[in-house]
């Protein structure tokens, strides 16, 4: 209905603009209230037993292994996952070079286990390259040493998902649910949470501060003065 109704105001509007019409009919008709869906995320033990399903013996499996982590460290989206090059990972200082949306650059924080994670799987990296080592920038390639699309990440996430038999769907955006919602549950304030998921406006990032029902219960006990 709110979709058909925007379609109805556009149109009224263009032929008020071209004088078929004298007033808009349609002015005083309010838009439907739509149901707010909060972001799909994974508990803290699920996000553990999905980053720890790829197998680290092989070459494919340190990969998917530091994907997982850097999507969970870092709520960075799968475009800009799969658009870092190797100048933008910084493990030794523990951040990622991200270029978001209109071409805005950020910087954002690994942390320890996503930048051991990389520190394992890159020099493993050069073994699916096909071209000159330098020759191929991006960070992560496929079996061809081809830099992955965001299909195939996909595709990696849903693969762990089956084998750890999470009763739930994943997508990589559901990582970057995640890692909001575990920031703010865990105390972050939502303007660092906005600067590090690279949101323009605040309202964007609001939709996060949903908490579970163990996390009010704690701070209401913490904080009360009559608990």
């Amino acid at each position: 209905m709110a979709r058909k109704l925007a379609t109805l105001r556009s149109f009224v509007r263009y032929l008020c603009r071209e004088e078929v019409l004298d007033g808009n009919p349609i002015a005083a008709v309010a838009t439907p209230k739509q149901e707010k869906r909060l972001p799909r995320f994974l508990y803290p033990q699920e996000i553990k037993t999905l980053i720890d399903a790829p197998d680290t013996n092989r070459i494919s499996g340190l990969r998917d292994q530091a994907i997982l982590e850097l999507l969970y460290a870092t709520g960075i989206r799968v475009s800009e996952l799969v658009a870092l090059n190797l100048s933008n990972i910084d493990t030794q200082n523990g951040y990622v070079k991200v270029t978001g949306k209109g071409g805005k650059e950020r910087i954002v924080p690994m942390g320890n286990k996503a930048c051991q994670a990389m520190d394992k799987y890159l020099p493993a990296r050069q073994k699916t390259i096909r071209k000159e080592p330098n020759q191929e920038p991006a960070v992560f390639l496929n079996k061809f040493g081809q830099r992955l699309t965001a299909r195939s990440v996909r595709n990696i996430i849903n693969k762990y998902v089956q084998q750890v038999a999470l009763n739930q769907k994943v997508s990589p955006h559901t990582l970057r649910h995640t890692f909001a919602t575990h920031l703010l549950n865990g105390g972050a304030d939502l303007r660092s949470v906005q600067e590090l998921l690279g949101h323009v406006k605040l309202s964007t990032t609001q939709v996060y501060t949903h908490v579970t029902k163990e996390r009010i219960k704690s701070v209401h006990d913490k904080n009360h003065p009559r608990r």
